[in-house]
């Protein structure tokens, strides 16, 4: 009783000391419930009507931290569960180092698209390489971040980007390669390539309007990016446009293509975003998808916290 009385003593003191020396951290925990509710209509499944209803895999919960004015952190987490976001960032003045999965460089996040989980036309003309594993600097409008290679190779992956404002336009160029990745051609033989794509993005607002769009171009891109156009001289855009009714409603629409040697894709939607109440939204959308062989209506429930 005596060891164990010692024992629940210690555990006591250590936390006490834990929490006086995180006293002066700053944690903004947060969260994001948010739930599907669509009828699709695909060709490929029996019945080709089908009603879902289900947590979407990027509910969320996490935290932003902040240690001093050069050292922070986030992590997330996502409903599968799964770990979405872990990392830290130094600020050591001329620049920034961040180390952890974080968001890379050539992520463009133009359509607010919510439909398969708040997919935004990432992989029908979008750019975006994920959540990754990565050791990132940033100087400015720059940065720069190597990833896990696609295959095994003697270099890892290399994305960069340089982000900038001119008057109401907000501008992004970005790039990503991958040395050797196993991909296949369009004879559907199995090669071994180098993996690049070169990106822009714009976005622009014009009073309660605004305007987005991105293009890529590239080889093999599907192995750097989340595209449907896969094989060799992959390119594909996205464009959105979208109107701020009033502070209860907004209309988007939006029109994406990839395509590839081996494969194209293209998808479209309108949707009307409601805010409910702060942090309360429903998004009613209706659209197609798989070059308009998958027709979809419903809404995405929302609730941040």
């Amino acid at each position: 009783m005596k060891k164990l009385i010692v024992m629940i003593a210690s555990l006591v003191l250590v936390a006490s000391f834990a929490l006086t020396a995180a006293a002066d951290d700053q944690w903004d925990f947060y969260g994001s419930a948010r739930i599907a509710t669509f009828v699709v209509d695909d060709p490929t499944t029996n019945p080709n009507e089908q009603f879902g209803l289900g947590l979407q895999g990027n509910a969320r919960i996490g935290a932003n931290v902040k240690v001093s004015d050069e050292l922070s952190g986030r992590f997330e987490y996502g409903s599968g569960p799964n770990l979405r976001l872990l990392y830290g960032t130094w600020n050591f003045g001329a620049g920034s180092l961040t180390v952890g999965q974080a968001y890379t460089p050539v992520d463009m996040f133009m359509s607010s698209q919510v439909f398969e989980t708040d997919t935004g036309l990432l992989d029908t003309g979008g750019v975006y390489s994920g959540r990754q594993n990565l050791l990132q600097l940033a100087f400015g409008g720059f940065k720069f971040a190597a990833i896990p290679a696609d295959a095994n190779t003697d270099i890892p992956a290399f994305e960069a980007s340089y982000s900038t404002k001119l008057g109401p336009a907000s501008i992004k160029f970005a790039g990503a390669y991958d040395k050797d990745t196993a991909a296949t051609d369009a004879a559907g033989n199995a090669v071994v390539e180098d993996a690049y794509v070169l990106a822009v993005s714009a976005s622009m607002n014009f009073g309660a309007g605004y305007i987005n769009a991105n293009a890529y171009a590239g080889d093999y891109a599907e192995q750097v990016i989340w595209t449907a156009g896969e094989g060799e001289n992959n390119s594909g855009f996205i464009v959105v446009v979208g109107f701020k009714v009033n502070d209860m409603l907004k209309l988007e629409a939006g029109y994406g293509s990839a395509e590839g040697d081996n494969a194209d894709e293209y998808a479209y939607y309108l949707q009307a975003p409601i805010t409910l109440a702060n942090g309360v939204y429903v998004v009613p959308e209706i659209g197609s998808v798989d070059d308009g062989d998958t027709d979809y209506f419903g809404a995405k429930w929302q609730i941040n916290f």
